[in-house]
């Protein structure tokens, strides 16, 4: 009998290369996959063909990486499609996954800023949106910021991802949770509104909006910071449930507030509808996560249920995302690295399938999860 990695690995394999026109391209496509799943330590593709068992595979290989002219955005949508599927997601994040390097040997490779480490450091800043349930989590496409993009910041960078991404895939049919904390939200909210796009955009405390609530009169005039429209209403906070599959009950609960603003420029059109949302851990301290959303009408345990689908993605980054090799090209390619970095999503949605399914449920390829 297969074993259920085996099932899942040739499911997907059949989904994801029918888009490669040769077959020696879906065959190298196929056995890329596998070694990234099999090699141990750094998934460079020396590794991935010794682990093959054929070292000459080595040359093919790169080949295939870095000089093959297949498309990766279809393997990518096609990706989307099979997690859709597979673990049904409730919306795309948006996350930064930083890629230390030493010297100048690999595209990308510059001085950067972890949002989520609060640290800089020397190497590639990568963005990519995430396909995310509450139960698992895996990458569908990605950007990397290039130094000569004149001016492009980790912002607009993230934001490209995901609306590169929804023209392609028409990711408008869910929602997007771009955490990458933001001191300017306006640009990117016009562009996912001007998009179509719903959007939860993670704040700065020192991010700047108007206030349209009227149970605070005295806040009508002018913008001020998201942290301190947040402390004027902390005693409209309430406690606020979500679900969490690592909890006891299965349902989590903190203090949440929605407060209806607007962006300081505008007075009418994307920045009339927006709500911002803080959320709490410490009730005796600053909000921990403040969002701004254009999804005004969702209740706030909706809304904060889809603000945690970023810890659910920042935990399979950080338990998988090494295991399937998604920081571990080497080489001065763009396409090399967006190849790469496709299969080795594609294993690392392997990875986190099988692992949420070792409780005993099986794998049906095709059948909805």
């Amino acid at each position: 009998m297969r074993s259920e990695r085996e099932l899942v690995l040739r499911d997907l394999s059949t989904a994801l290369f029918a888009s490669l026109p040769r077959r020696d391209q879906r065959r190298k496509g196929e056995q890329y996959l596998r070694g990234l799943l099999a090699a141990q330590g750094r998934r460079s593709i020396r590794n991935v063909a010794v682990c093959l068992g054929d070292p000459t595979l080595e040359q093919s290989l790169h080949h295939f990486i870095c000089s093959s002219t297949w498309d990766w955005m279809p393997v990518r949508e096609a990706l989307a499609d099979w997690l859709d599927q597979a673990i049904g997601p409730l919306a795309w994040v948006v996350r930064q996954m930083s890629i230390p390097k030493s010297g100048r040997h690999s595209v990308g490779v510059g001085r950067g800023f972890d949002v989520h480490r609060d640290q800089t450091f020397d190497g590639q800043q990568a963005f990519g949106v995430w396909s995310a349930s509450e139960q698992a989590s895996a990458p569908v496409n990605w950007r990397l910021l290039l130094e000569e993009a004149q001016g492009e910041t980790q912002e607009e960078c993230a934001a490209s991802a995901a609306l590169d991404f929804a023209r392609l895939y028409d990711a408008s049919r869910r929602p997007v949770v771009l955490d990458t904390p933001t001191r300017d939200p306006e640009a990117t909210i016009r562009r996912f509104s001007d998009a179509g796009v719903p959007v939860l955009v993670r704040l700065h405390g020192t991010a700047r909006l108007t206030v349209r609530e009227a149970a605070m009169p005295g806040y009508g005039q002018g913008a001020h910071p998201a942290q301190r429209i947040l402390d004027a209403v902390k005693g409209l906070r309430r406690p606020t449930g979500w679900l969490d599959p690592a909890a006891p009950s299965g349902v989590r609960q903190v203090p949440a507030v929605k407060v209806r603003v607007g962006l300081p420029s505008t007075e009418e059109g994307p920045g009339r509808g927006l709500v911002l949302l803080g959320e709490w851990e410490n009730p005796r301290r600053p909000p921990t996560r403040m969002w701004v959303t254009n999804m005004a009408g969702a209740p706030a345990s909706a809304l904060l249920r889809l603000t945690k689908l970023s810890d659910r993605v920042g935990r399979d980054l950080s338990g998988f995302g090494d295991r399937a090799g998604l920081r571990d090209f080497v080489g001065r390619s763009l396409r090399g690295w967006h190849c790469h970095t496709t299969l080795a999503s594609a294993a690392h949605a392997v990875e986190v399938l099988t692992a949420s399914r070792r409780g005993g449920e099986r794998y049906v390829p095709g059948i909805p999860a």
